[in-house]
């Protein structure tokens, strides 16, 4: 089984940080494929920043998806997850939603912890975007500034832990998920502090992955995400526009 790991930031390190946490829990036999948005910004933490990310996505994916089984949308808050959906053949799987789901499957209400305010309202949008408002006792974000995006977790470490405490004792919060991408391994790390199970989201994503790729369910044809009719397009990647105009 081949699972592409799509960053659609431009941190690499980053990327090795999600790659680290995803391959221990995948099965025998999974490949996971390590790619990193070529353009846009080092980490995404604003609506605006999404969209951007949304676009490398669909260019990455255009050109990497063919043999493919499943792909990872590997940036909490799933930029461009549901057009991948509709353009791509393969299952799509955003950590975000998958660490939502597994969540539920551990308890009744979860709480997303994250390192800076400004992930907040994009966070609460993509909560909303899944339908888990009703199941999303609350979001906590630490305030305050970080040193590197790539060393926040060291750095937050105890922060991140107190705020995940506060959200059960305070938010009754049943499962913590540890949010955003530079946070990837730390649930592992930090689960014997924390008095409810934690969620890390792209270990998450890619058990729900191997379970769709198992599964072998058809592409739609009908319904919200058939493929869209084909059309010309000016300017993209030659892959995304052979997709968007409908080839292959």
């Amino acid at each position: 089984m081949r699972i592409l790991l799509v960053n659609p930031n431009t941190t690499a390190a980053v990327t090795d940080l999600l790659v680290a946490a995803a391959r221990p829990v995948a099965a025998p036999g999974t490949e996971i494929v390590p790619l990193t948005a070529p353009r846009g910004v080092p980490y995404i933490s604003s609506r605006a920043e999404a969209q951007l990310a949304g676009a490398q996505l669909l260019e990455t994916l255009a050109e990497h998806a063919p043999g493919a089984d499943a792909a990872i949308v590997a940036a909490f808050g799933d930029p461009g997850l549901m057009a991948a959906r509709e353009l791509f053949d393969i299952p799509v799987i955003g950590m975000s939603e998958a660490a939502m789901l597994t969540a539920c499957m551990l308890g009744r209400r979860f709480a997303i912890v994250t390192f800076s305010t400004n992930l907040g309202p994009w966070y609460r949008d993509c909560v909303e975007m899944h339908g888990m408002q009703d199941r999303c006792a609350a979001i906590r974000c630490l305030d305050g500034a970080f040193r590197a995006i790539t060393e926040v977790q060291e750095e937050k470490e105890a922060m991140l832990v107190e705020l995940a405490e506060r959200a059960v004792r305070e938010d009754g919060a049943d499962v913590v998920i540890l949010s955003g991408a530079p946070l990837a391994g730390l649930a592992a790390k930090v689960a014997d502090r924390v008095p409810v199970p934690l969620v890390d989201p792209i270990q998450a994503a890619v058990k729900q992955a191997e379970a769709l790729v198992a599964l072998k369910p058809r592409k739609a044809t009908a319904g919200s995400f058939a493929r869209p009719p084909g059309k010309p397009s000016r300017g993209l990647a030659d892959t995304l526009a052979r997709r968007i105009a409908g080839e292959g």
